[in-house]
């Protein structure tokens, strides 16, 4: 037995440069909650996104349901966390915190045993797919017209996707000049996504996918709340453009329920909120038993290893805002260009290193 000796926690505001938008939010920093869990002399590394509470929820809570218990069986020691959180209620930022925690148990799992992650989880594919996304709706339209062209024609990237829904679906007509603005730049040749992040109501969301469908737009991410799954089966009725929602969720029960409506053409899951690597595999083959893809949202460096271990898999969502993270303060970083990413196999672990000294400024105590 290789136990676990100690797991700790920290967060990291790491500001904007500038402030972002989307449909329904604005930010000028992400936190980033970095977790390290130790056993036999190896650290795994694992982080959520969220808010800083999640650190005291995990040295508090978590760390005591998994401390002392083998570091190779990762589903038991989620199992463990899982049955502490009970009277907590598990959706939201426990689930952020748990899936930090879950990251962070298998990459040292994968670490003691000398072999990479993705082999760990067991490798279906060589490498995965990725698409651009940013095109935040507080960019100007030179600010967009840069991105797209750096993704698109410097990166090589074959997909890209930019925010819509501007003010809660105030603003349609400016939505719609930057899709046509978007297909100008990217020309005929490269698959345009948009996301209004929940901005629209099941009317507008109608209206709008008819003049997307001008664009060729081929995928709808959030056209109303992923919480009104009847609105999302409607329009999915309605549109020939995939439909694409998911990323909120946070248990397994969430993916059922989403699936089970026919709510997505394409259920996503993010591996920082849905309870690590142990509930996206569990997520992924409720997707495959209904016929669908899944796609990964967010935190790109993580994802991948999930990706390529997961036969159903579509793409990865290289977000700019993780991008600029993880390239800025993790070694061994991926590099999206070619519109392809391929976790080493021979590398134990996700083979990412905190830049620890490049993040201590931004540390909240």
């Amino acid at each position: 037995m290789t136990a676990i000796e100690a797991v700790d926690a920290r967060a990291y505001r790491i500001p904007t440069p500038e402030p972002e938008s989307d449909g329904t939010l604005t930010w000028d920093a992400t936190t980033m909650v970095v977790v390290e869990v130790r056993a036999a002399g190896t650290t795994g590394l694992g982080w959520t996104y969220a808010d800083a509470s999640c650190v005291p929820l995990i040295h508090g809570t978590l760390a005591p349901a998994v401390l002392g218990q083998d570091v190779l069986d990762v589903p038991a020691a989620w199992s463990a966390m899982q049955r502490r959180i009970r009277n907590l209620g598990r959706p939201g930022l426990v689930s952020c915190a748990m899936s930090a925690v879950d990251i962070a148990l298998w990459d040292a799992a994968a670490r003691v045993l000398g072999v990479a992650l993705s082999r760990l989880l067991g490798r279906a594919h060589q490498d995965a797919a990725l698409y651009g996304s940013g095109g935040f709706t507080s960019q100007s339209t030179g600010e967009l017209r840069d991105q797209l062209d750096r993704w698109v024609h410097e990166q090589r990237i074959p997909r890209v996707k930019i925010k819509i829904g501007q003010d809660g679906g105030q603003d349609v007509d400016r939505d719609l000049a930057r899709v046509a603005t978007a297909r100008e730049v990217i020309g005929d040749g490269t698959e345009l996504y948009v996301d209004a992040n929940g901005g629209y109501t099941r009317g507008q969301a109608r209206r709008v996918a008819r003049r997307l469908a001008g664009h060729d737009v081929r995928w709808f991410e959030e056209p109303v709340s992923s919480d009104d799954l009847e609105g999302l089966a409607e329009l999915r009725r309605a549109t020939t453009i995939d439909v694409a929602a998911g990323e909120y969720g946070y248990d397994l029960v969430y993916f059922g329920r989403m699936v089970r409506a026919g709510a997505v053409d394409c259920l996503q899951i993010d591996v920082t909120r849905c309870g690590g690597y142990t509930e996206w595999r569990r997520a992924a083959a409720v997707a495959a038993a209904a016929g669908l893809e899944v796609s990964g949202h967010c935190a790109p460096n993580l994802s991948a290893h999930a990706a390529v271990a997961t036969p159903n898999f579509r793409h990865l969502e290289w977000f700019a805002d993780h991008d600029r993270i993880e390239s800025a303060f993790l070694d061994g970083a991926l590099d999206p260009a070619g519109g392809r990413v391929r976790p080493d196999p021979d590398v134990p672990g996700h083979g990412l290193t905190l830049k620890a000294a490049d993040l201590e400024p931004y540390g909240k105590d």
